[in-house]
């Protein structure tokens, strides 16, 4: 039996462990990358473990997310990531060079090469053929001394693509399709492949628009062939040396196969609060709207933005629409000045935002109360955008533009327009917003600078014989890392802060929970189904590890945010019997009886509800080196032993 593309690629970073799906293996990383509202953190737990210099092949650390700066707090974990990334062998990617998907696969994403960052998208980079994995700011760090990145060995699911999008329907429509087949939880434990003959007519931005939004269907990692396509856009990029052919072998087998005619997709919308209620835009019929954004790590690449620019091209933005455009990058925007395509947008009316994340992190451009708001970013979670009773829509750049012109949401296939933009032969290349960092040599003379609202994070203690506290918190499906610790202008730039921080956590599913931690000790938090899922925050792990929490009992996990409890030292259960759920009440006394030699011996685990006096059999299907990690209190701890 052949190898199917996901498994090569495992299987030439193999390290540990047996390529069975759900056992845990080890993977040996070639690239890193983190993004400023995670890396503050990222490489205080770098400095914490004492390695003088990374690793591996290439690390960039990028300035992107906390962009506006109000006070001195952004510009101050700036100017820390800048002094890290020097004196420790970083590139640093500066503000205003652009949102680290978009420029990791312009400048230094390689087909064949495992790529993990402290950022839920990191998958992005599957567009190229790499292994690309959104992890936790503590693994990354790992990656960065050189150590191993664990996951659980996971499924292949191929997305055989056949047929050819039609006019104004787009590579946003088929990730939205798949989401609609798999759900937002349907990708969990997987790798998602896409194939076929469709995927040759589909460009390298295309496709990482694709396997950006994998990240919404929980997916390990989306990848991508690297073939001709590959070959052109890094060729375009004076980067042809970077390529590699890497295809499946024919007779590869896959857990599931989904089949996917892009000539019979339809512009296509997920409706509020989340990813998966996806409609065709005709179906939800011509709602009017009131703001229009336009950019994201899913949708600002050139070839998004010309699509863009054309249909503006001599048109006006209607007068009860506001319309935002963020171009991906420096690359992307210096471009679209060069060609008159910004013109065109400014010209409309669009106000110009700088080559950042901006509103899709909740950073400025909140809509109006009780707005619709068409968005072609990855994430509609409610009161993301900042504005709590807002109605979100996830759309295409397409079918954005042409609403944002009509004041209401229509169907761009519908309105007869000549949308094909050929990619250039020839990127314009300026990496004069990426230092380099400091020689070995003259690392020593660098000094790290931190400012005054850069504050340690927890430490936890190693796992105690038994637990006992109460249900402090009971919360429904779904929940995501948004709920645990929200993002937004007035929160992101303290997440160098977790005191601070502390007092928003859970704060939109209950206004008390901060304070009730702190007066009663913490507790256990009560979860549904996939609970975490979102974005690779490990802040939603961190802030609950001040706040007393000692374990989070649920249905079940996302992948990241499952990890990243048991590198803060929480400990994840799931019930044996779901059911069991709903014998819990909030309040409720619980215990974990001799836990550390149940958690030690790998012996089945048992919640007692003092309470109500019920026992609840739970499962915690750890691996040797989890159970190691809760045993000493966390990932650093355990890193610590380790030397």
């Amino acid at each position: 039996m052949g190898l199917t593309l996901g498994q090569k690629l495992i299987k030439s970073h193999l390290l540990s462990g047996g390529m069975t799906p759900g056992s845990e293996i080890g993977l040996r990383i070639d690239q890193t990358l983190t993004q400023d509202a995670t890396g503050t953190m990222a490489y205080l737990e770098f400095e914490a473990m004492g390695v003088p210099r990374v690793k591996t092949e290439l690390s960039v650390a990028y300035i992107d997310h906390n962009t506006l700066q109000t006070g001195f707090e952004n510009a101050d974990d700036h100017r820390f990531i800048a002094s890290c990334a020097k004196k420790r062998g970083l590139k640093f990617s500066r503000p205003g060079n652009g949102i680290c998907h978009q420029v990791h696969l312009e400048r230094f994403g390689k087909p064949g090469r495992t790529l993990i960052g402290s950022d839920s998208h990191t998958p992005t980079g599957g567009g190229l053929g790499m292994l690309a994995i959104g992890a936790g700011g503590l693994d990354v760090a790992v990656a960065m001394g050189g150590g191993a990145y664990y996951i659980t060995m996971p499924e292949i699911i191929l997305v055989n693509l056949t047929g050819k999008l039609r006019g104004g329907v787009s590579a946003k429509d088929v990730i939205l399709k798949v989401l609609e087949i798999l759900s937002v939880k349907g990708g969990v434990g997987k790798i998602i492949e896409y194939g076929g003959e469709g995927v040759k007519t589909l460009s390298v931005p295309e496709r990482a628009t694709i396997t950006n939004m994998g990240a919404e269907l929980g997916a390990t990692a989306s990848v991508f062939p690297s073939d001709e396509i590959t070959r052109r856009f890094l060729k375009a990029q004076g980067r042809a040396e970077d390529w590699i052919e890497l295809l499946p072998d024919e007779d590869a087998e896959y857990a599931r196969v989904i089949n996917i005619n892009l000539s019979e997709l339809v512009p296509l919308a997920a409706m509020p609060h989340m990813p998966d209620n996806v409609k065709p835009v005709a179906d939800i019929g011509e709602i009017k709207i009131d703001q229009v954004c336009i950019g994201s790590c899913t949708n600002s690449s050139l070839m998004d933005m010309l699509k863009v620019a054309k249909i503006l091209r001599g048109e006006k933005v209607h007068p009860d629409v506001s319309l935002s455009i963020a171009p991906g990058s420096m690359q992307v925007l210096n471009m679209l000045a060069q060609n008159g395509a910004l013109s065109d947008m400014i010209s409309a009316g669009a106000r110009i935002l700088e080559s950042a994340c901006g509103p899709c992190i909740g950073m400025g451009q909140s809509p109006n109360s009780g707005a619709v708001s068409l968005r072609t970013f990855n994430r509609n979670f409610e009161g993301r955008s900042g504005t709590a009773d807002a109605g979100v829509y996830l759309v295409s750049p397409e079918t954005a533009a042409v609403s944002a012109l009509t004041g209401e949401l229509t169907d761009p296939a519908s309105c007869g327009l000549d949308l094909a933009v050929e990619p250039p032969d020839a990127f314009v290349i300026n990496d004069n917003l990426i230092e380099e960092p400091a020689s070995e040599a003259d690392a020593d003379s660098v000094e790290i600078k931190y400012g005054p609202n850069i504050k340690p994070f927890p430490v936890s203690e190693k796992l105690p014989d038994d637990l006992a506290a109460t249900a402090i918190l009971k919360v429904g499906d779904n929940i995501t890392t948004d709920h645990i610790m929200p993002a937004g202008a007035k929160i992101l730039p303290y997440r160098s802060n977790i005191p601070y921080l502390s007092r928003f956590c859970f704060k939109q599913c209950d206004e008390s929970f901060a304070e009730r931690c702190k007066s009663e000790g913490g507790g256990f938090i009560i979860g549904g189904v996939n609970y975490g899922q979102g974005s690779s925050r490990e802040h939603a792990a961190l802030v609950p590890l001040y706040l007393g929490v000692k374990a989070v009992i649920a249905k079940s996990f996302a992948r990241i945010h499952a990890a990243n409890l048991i590198n803060a030292g929480i400990i994840p259960l799931t019930f044996a019997d779901a059911d069991d759920y709903d014998r819990i009440d909030q309040g409720d006394m619980l215990r974990l009886e001799d836990i550390r030699g149940k958690i030690e011996q790998g012996l089945p685990l048992t919640l007692v509800n003092a309470a109500k006096g019920g026992e609840y059999p739970l499962m915690g299907d750890f691996s040797q080196r989890q159970r190691e990690i809760i045993l000493a209190g966390g990932l650093l701890n355990y890193t610590k032993n380790q030397k």
